[in-house]
């Protein structure tokens, strides 16, 4: 189980990463950590697009892909696909993934 401190978890496949994500925002980009109300830890993201058809989550995906220097194909919302509160599997080599993303989501 995560530490509430990091979203980021890893996985035999890859990391898991713990998300809130705002849809129609004025601005895309990831706004930080915050706590939810079970104490857990999520990564705070927000999305232009709409959350309708998808669109949302594939917005989340290219934005994640981008900042993280990972190519679109290893990272799938593997749960809240509909919901704000989502899981995304970064697949890879959890060794590699996980200091990486725990450095680049200290630097934000």
């Amino acid at each position: 189980m995560a530490a509430a401190t990091s979203p980021i978890e890893p996985v035999a496949e890859g990391v898991r990463v713990a998300l809130k994500v705002t849809p129609k925002a004025a601005r895309a980009g990831v706004t930080g950590v915050a706590t939810d109300a079970a104490g857990h830890a999520v990564l705070k993201v927000r999305v232009t697009a709409p959350p309708e058809g998808g669109k949302a989550n594939a917005a989340l995906v290219k934005l994640l892909a981008k900042a993280w220097k990972l190519p679109k194909g290893a990272l799938k919302v593997v749960a809240g696909g509909k919901d704000r509160r989502k899981t995304l599997l970064v697949e890879g080599d959890p060794a590699e993934l996980a200091p990486r993303l725990t450095a680049w989501l200290r630097a934000l």
